[in-house]
């Protein structure tokens, strides 16, 4: 893996944190901790055959850690986190445009995945009569 390139690396490490993330939301609900547990099983495959793009000790540690969150509901899910935080920076905006500023968040309008710089791009457009 010395030879991976650095976005490789990044690709990997999100979707290893995304797979955790998502093994905690499902702790929290009913059944849960069997989930969990599936979850951590399946990390501890992908530490196991060396795809982490971790060393394997601290692959094993962060899904050993994962688990033991989960079962203690330790770990939020982060998509309602993001999108509590964006309605969040949406109150700087006074009537329509805060209105304009959530529906954006809420995904009522154009998303472009391929913005530049990364990350999505949200825009709407507003039809206001001419007056």
């Amino acid at each position: 893996m010395a030879n991976a390139s650095p976005k490789i690396h990044r690709l990997t490490l999100a979707t290893l944190t995304s797979l955790i993330c998502a093994s905690a939301a499902l702790a929290a609900q009913p059944g849960g901790v069997a989930q969990a547990q599936a979850r951590y099983r399946q990390d501890m495959a992908v530490c196991n055959s060396g795809q982490s793009n971790q060393t394997a000790a601290t692959c094993r540690r962060e899904a050993t850690n994962a688990l033991a969150a989960a079962k203690r509901g330790g770990l939020s899910n982060p998509t309602e986190t993001y999108q509590q935080n964006a309605l969040q920076r949406c109150a700087v905006h006074k009537g329509d445009e805060r209105t304009a500023c959530e529906a954006r968040i809420q995904d009522q309008g154009d998303i472009n995945n391929a913005a530049q710089a990364g990350g999505l791009l949200r825009q709407s457009t507003t039809m206001v009569p001419v007056k």
